[in-house]
């Protein structure tokens, strides 16, 4: 059921974005832009090299949903842009793509983690977080935190129809985290579920390290349940 009483024309609003998935040839990227192309949405996988992005879309077999180009053009045609990019390569793209996606929601679901011989750990980013930075470098775009604990193993394991899970949404526009919401439960399992300002996100974020420890102990894909709403 979903938790933010969602109408009719928010859902219809959804289900026509054309999504954008910056830094998109990854697991994660191939990973939403698969489940939002089996759920309806045009999706735009974008990288540096087009050649790249045009190969990740195909290797997903959904041709008449999902295509590949740059960065920038994803940036430019879509409506949504979700950013999975790495996180050493997060500032530096967005400030290149500032001028196109002002005026746009942008989802950033980047974890800024390192790793050692001890496991996942969380690194300081002096703005708060990934989604903090983001909305720093994109101050015309309407920059929500959301997409942080979705595991992109079931995203892409096509014997998973249900990917039973909460994603948290963070954000400071209202009207920009409903949609985001809205966008998130067209694939079916997921409910999106309001968290709280964009301040919070950096607690979020971090939180990703200790589903990396669970997942490693217990062999799992782990992700979130919100009980009692």
């Amino acid at each position: 059921m979903s938790v933010a009483a969602h109408s009719p024309d928010l859902a219809e609003q959804a289900a026509r974005l054309v999504v954008g998935v910056l830094g998109g040839t990854g697991d994660q990227g191939r990973g939403l832009a698969r489940r939002l192309g089996l759920a309806g949405n045009k999706v735009i996988i974008g990288s540096r090299d087009e050649r790249r992005a045009a190969t990740a879309a195909a290797s997903l077999d959904l041709a008449d949903q999902v295509s590949g180009t740059s960065n920038e053009d994803a940036a430019r045609t879509a409506d949504l842009v979700i950013a999975t990019v790495p996180w050493e390569g997060h500032g530096a793209l967005l400030a290149k793509l500032e001028n196109a996606l002002a005026g746009k929601i942008v989802v950033d679901c980047v974890n800024p983690l390192a790793f050692d011989q001890r496991g996942a750990y969380p690194l300081p980013v002096a703005e708060g977080s990934a989604a903090e930075q983001a909305a720093a470098i994109l101050p015309r775009s309407r920059v929500v935190g959301a997409f942080h604990h979705v595991s992109a193993v079931l995203l892409l394991d096509p014997n998973v129809t249900q990917v039973d899970l909460d994603v948290l949404v963070l954000g400071d526009d209202r009207a920009a985290t409903d949609l985001v919401q809205a966008l998130a439960e067209r694939i079916p399992g997921v409910r999106g579920v309001y968290a709280g300002r964009l301040r919070n996100c950096g607690q979020i974020e971090a939180l990703t390290a200790n589903l990396v420890s669970i997942n490693r102990r217990y062999k799992a894909h782990a992700g979130l349940r919100i009980t009692d709403i």
